[in-house]
């Protein structure tokens, strides 16, 4: 007896494209970094051995059973503040590419959609966007508004949606001539449920991909700012701000301890995320060729 082939659903598909996840091992093993990145920033209070802020009467102390990753120049735990850095390196990636999402969907749907003089003035305002060198707008705007997380996440979301802009922008010209399309407009909805419910779910895989790279990004654009003394300042943590240590050669030579660890975090999340930003291109763009 042969079974009955059904027609691939939704649901079906979204299992398809999650075994091809799964297929991709540093894909995998890049999510279960993430995770851990996430919940050591989540329960940064528990996991720390120290206050991040504490001074200790042992300054530039190597690693010690007290200190696992030894002090800083200040006197604060080292590992301490490894840990809560992380939740500047986490709320910055992700509020960043939440903000510039946003833009670019709207806008890119705005200019796919409607064409005409819309199109032409949005895709003139995204070439002026694009043609900015980009880290030293960054730079400026974030030293006249003044250093902070949220003027972080603001300026760098407000920059990075050209890239969004275009792929919404395109993606809205291949689908809008669509049948479902035409057909839930001479039904008669209106232009928002057109755009939000029947167009936007078909295009939202270059744009999830694109958000997951914007991450790895928006990290090392943060990190760079406070290396630069120009982001998130002391004595809040960042990795950042503690690699800033780093420009000494005193530091650099005899005193690993203080910027090798927030190097290897920085360069362990911009990889992993990247794994699997690479792992969800893959999957996807094998589920479109189905």
């Amino acid at each position: 007896m042969h079974k009955r082939l059904e027609p691939e659903t939704g649901q079906s598909s979204t299992r398809l494209m999650i075994r091809r996840f799964r297929r991709h091992r540093l894909a995998v093993a890049g999510l279960v970094v993430v995770v851990l990145m996430v919940l050591m920033a989540a329960l940064a209070p528990l996991l720390a051995p120290h206050d991040p802020n504490r001074i200790f009467d042992k300054f530039e102390s190597s690693p010690s059973g007290e200190h696992l990753l030894g002090t800083d120049s200040v006197g604060r735990d080292v590992l301490s503040r490894l840990i809560y850095g992380a939740r500047v390196s986490m709320s910055v990636g992700v509020g960043a590419v939440v903000v510039y999402v946003v833009i670019g969907i709207l806008l890119g749907l705005l200019a796919g959609y409607y064409g005409g003089w819309v199109d032409q003035v949005i895709m003139r305002i995204t070439d002026v966007f694009m043609s900015f060198p980009y880290f030293m707008v960054i730079l400026i705007l974030v030293s006249v508004l003044g250093p902070s997380l949220l003027t972080i996440i603001v300026v760098i979301g407000a920059l990075a949606w050209p890239m969004i802009g275009r792929l919404v922008r395109g993606s809205v010209l291949s689908i809008k001539g669509s049948d479902y399309v035409q057909a839930a407009v001479a039904l008669g909805y209106r232009t928002p449920r057109i755009l939000f419910r029947h167009i936007l779910p078909n295009a939202l895989s270059p744009i999830v991909v694109n958000a997951t790279f914007g991450v790895a990004q928006a990290i090392i654009l943060e990190s760079g700012l406070s290396f630069l003394g120009m982001g998130v300042r002391p004595p809040a943590a960042s990795w950042g701000n503690m690699l800033s240590e780093a420009q000494s050669i005193t530091v650099l030579s005899s005193q690993p301890w203080i910027w090798i660890p927030p190097g290897l975090m920085i360069l362990l999340a911009v990889l992993a995320i990247n794994f699997v930003g690479d792992g969800l291109r893959d999957s996807m763009e094998s589920r479109s060729e189905t």
